[in-house]
């Protein structure tokens, strides 16, 4: 076992367009620093990473303000579909499920399937491990999302996705998607996780598929983890998650790996996000998007995302 390390923490909440004024600002930083309050000290006390991951990825499936779990939005046909995953990075680990309905917290069926033969689910394998489980049936609509969902069929759909936070007077309306939730933890002994959980884009084609549930979204070595928000095919064409996570691997370090990929992003004109640690410990995001929801936990303070330099294609500590 590696000698004890100061523990390390960064989760979001998705990417878009710029929060409306201080008190959109304030309530996301509350919910975000929640969650980062709560799951640190679980690493402090001696949780794994993937613990860590999970039951930060519980609270934002919870947090119907977020568009994952609970407040998840609508495909084009007003069902909620959710995919999340989780990667444990000193097993090499995938696990995931896609287009999951009616369960509170996608990221407990991934959190099963890390033991499983069979370790990605679609909807109805997914459905039906939530019933050999004996997983409550859950509804995650809310009246928020139900809302927008009605004006935009009265509307044709003429959207591209649904609000990154499921409260309108807090983003702009117009394309504020690339709604999202993930964690990235290091724990006390030196091992990353990373889990990452979504609704989706919302107004989608039936039967979507996210990246959220798939390594461009969501990846983790022993070297490095990250997980991704925005648009989900622009995160799957620049396969980000992975990209970064293996140039680390292959020794270049975090800040020139997310740099790297983030120019390479902006080139291509990509729309996304990405929070990342590495086995050092040191703590990235990047964004070509104007906002990332993020927040971190550095060993000392909290800090976060949510009035960073719209300048910078990626941040560090």
């Amino acid at each position: 076992m590696k000698l004890q390390v100061q523990p390390k923490l960064i989760i979001h909440g998705g990417a878009g367009s710029s929060l409306h004024g201080k008190g959109g600002v304030e309530a996301v930083r509350r919910a975000l620093y929640a969650v980062i309050e709560e799951v640190y000290s679980l690493l402090v006390t001696g949780a794994t990473a993937t613990e860590a991951v999970v039951r930060g990825c519980q609270m934002l499936e919870d947090d119907a303000r977020f568009n994952a779990g609970t407040g998840s939005v609508l495909q084009s046909d007003g069902q909620i579909r959710m995919s999340s995953s989780l990667m444990d990075g000193t097993l090499g680990r995938f696990s995931g499920v896609i287009n999951i309905s009616r369960v509170k917290n996608p990221i407990e069926l991934a959190l099963f399937l890390q033991n499983s033969p069979d370790r990605v689910l679609s909807d109805y394998g997914s459905a039906e491990l939530a019933r050999e489980l004996q997983v409550p049936s859950y509804n995650g609509l809310t009246d928020l999302r139900l809302h927008e969902w009605i004006q935009e069929r009265q509307d044709n759909f003429k959207r591209t996705m649904a609000g990154v936070v499921a409260e309108p007077e807090l983003v702009e309306s117009s394309n504020a998607g690339r709604g999202t939730i993930g964690v990235v933890a290091l724990d006390t002994f030196g091992r990353l996780a990373a889990g990452t959980s979504t609704g989706g884009k919302g107004f989608e084609r039936i039967g979507r598929v996210s990246d959220s549930a798939m390594p461009a979204g969501n990846y983790a070595t022993g070297y490095a983890a990250v997980s991704c928000t925005g648009i989900g095919e622009d995160i799957i064409d620049e396969c980000l998650a992975a990209k970064i996570v293996v140039r680390v691997t292959d020794g270049m370090s975090l800040k020139d790996a997310m740099e790297r990929s983030f120019t390479e992003a902006q080139k291509n004109q990509r729309d996304l996000g990405a929070i990342a640690l590495d086995a050092t410990g040191a703590i990235s995001w990047g964004k070509t998007s104007e906002i990332i929801l993020a927040a971190y936990h550095d060993g000392e303070t909290i800090g976060d995302t949510l009035e960073w330099n719209n300048s910078e294609l990626i941040g560090y500590c």
